[in-house]
């Protein structure tokens, strides 16, 4: 081998697993789905510097990119390592790069007959047979996890979707329930059909009595094939409102969508919040209505609830109104199951707040929440009104709303410009708009790994800091 054809391998290697490494990392964000990060990619000029450049150069010279070679490898280390969700070496990104070797393998063997610059096709190539090793895997998995379901014969499942809520709902149910069934939720926010099968296959005991799963969705008929897959027994359908806009185009679209979960064969109990514009029947019930006095504070939650010809009330140790709701549902859930109101009162004070949802870190020396996962206009509005009614400085760290249509964000820069005295905004995808619609002071972070020392000189003891959403630095 010459000097010069060794030249060549090495960029036609370098460039593969250049683009290749780069591509897969958002491909994983955006849970393996190409037309994810075609259309709805928050970075695009990301996809012109280390996916587009890259190939131009290689296309027009192999020797110019390797020149360039040292400057593409530097920048993508260094865009890595500022990155906060890194590539997770799962064994499908493994796989990928096990395809990526075997082609660039097998291209050396026809170099000699075709163009070297047909190289530039070998990423997408790998990724492609990626995606038919990934469909033939899936069939396997997904009749693998039926099979277990059918088996399970004690086994009541119970599905819960909803624009927002469906975690903590998740959690609070399982909290109330797990002391007298053999539970099981789907953990984290494991909320997707590939997820589920997951949990089902490598997680859910042979013995579980409840099996409480959460259901996602950003598109037309992603929550009837978890439901085809799963057929609940009991379906839980919270409030629904305007999260991943971007991808449904309308609420109605959301709406048809959340109400694929009642086509279970085996559903027996549903219970819907009134933005499904659903009418109860035998099967349906509408729970928020059954709430007639509400109080929420920094302490805690105060509600009482029409249940069964009777009025109860119910108290909580958790934060926000809107958590109010979610344990309505919970608390008619178990009612149905055979739960006694006084068995409830006491487990909905054992209850604890969900992790990263309004979530109390620190008192002192300043008031920390932790609202993290809470991404919508109605919850992230109500998290700002409890946090108006706290006596001394209030600092707001949030990137705004992702994946929704700018009016959300103008209503939501308006409650924030009631309820906070700063605002720090730490996504550049919404940057433009709140810097000509905050009329309080606030920071635009250009970079989000800049927080920690901004938060350190900007903020003092005493000040209550709400983290409220977050946003990787993708977006």
């Amino acid at each position: 081998m010459n000097f010069e054809y060794l030249s060549l391998l090495l960029a036609i290697s370098s460039l593969t697993y250049l683009i290749s490494f780069y591509l897969i990392t958002a491909l994983q964000w955006y849970s393996y789905k190409i037309e994810r990060i075609l259309f709805h990619f928050s970075r695009p000029t990301w996809h012109f510097y280390f996916l587009l450049l890259p190939i131009l150069v290689f296309l027009y010279s192999y020797k110019a990119f390797l020149l360039f070679l040292p400057i593409f490898l530097f920048s993508i280390f260094l865009w890595n390592k500022k990155l906060d969700k890194k590539l997770v070496l799962t064994k499908k990104v493994k796989i990928f790069f096990i395809f990526n070797a075997v082609l660039i393998i097998s291209f050396c063997f026809i170099l000699k007959y075709i163009d070297y610059r047909f190289a530039v096709l070998l990423s997408f190539l790998a990724l492609f047979i990626l995606k038919i090793y990934s469909f033939f895997e899936a069939k396997y998995f997904y009749a693998k996890a039926k099979k277990k379901i059918k088996k399970m014969k004690e086994l009541k499942i119970i599905l819960i979707t909803a624009s927002y809520g469906k975690t903590s709902i998740k959690n609070f149910l399982y909290d109330i329930l797990k002391e007298d069934f053999i539970s099981y939720k789907t953990p984290r926010s494991v909320n997707t059909l590939v997820g589920i099968i997951k949990d089902i296959n490598e997680n859910l005991s042979l013995n579980t009595e409840l099996y409480i799963v959460e259901a996602g969705a950003r598109k037309r008929h992603d929550i009837l094939e978890i439901s085809e897959l799963l057929e609940p027994h009991l379906c839980i359908i919270a409030e629904i409102g305007t999260s991943h806009l971007e991808y449904f185009k309308s609420k109605e679209n959301i709406r048809k969508t959340k109400l694929e979960a009642l086509s279970s064969k085996r559903l027996e109990k549903a219970f819907l919040h009134s933005s499904t514009k659903e009418k109860e029947d035998e099967i349906k019930s509408i729970y928020d209505t059954s709430i007639k006095e509400l109080r929420a504070s920094l302490e805690g939650l105060y509600f009482k609830m029409d249940l069964e010809g009777k009025t109860y009330e119910f108290k909580a140790f958790l934060l926000g109104e809107f958590n109010a709701y979610n344990l309505c549902v919970c608390i008619l859930c178990a009612r149905y199951l055979g739960l006694d109101i006084e068995k409830i009162k006491t487990r909905l004070t054992k209850v604890k707040q969900v992790e990263h949802r309004l979530q109390i870190i620190s008192k002192g020396p300043k008031f920390i929440i932790d609202d993290g996962f809470n991404g919508n206009f109605k919850g992230m509005s109500k998290s700002y009104e409890l946090c108006k009614s706290y006596q001394g400085r209030k600092v707001l760290v949030s990137p705004g709303i992702m994946e929704v249509n700018d009016e959300e964000n103008i209503k939501l820069a308006q409650k924030i410009n009631e309820c906070f005295d700063l605002a720090i905004i730490t996504s550049n995808k919404n940057a433009y708009l709140f810097k000509k619609e905050l009329k309080i002071e606030k920071i635009i972070l250009k970079d989000k790994n800049e927080l920690v020392k901004t938060l350190a000189s900007h903020t003092k003891d005493k000040d209550l800091i709400l983290f409220s959403n977050d946003a990787p630095s993708f977006m």
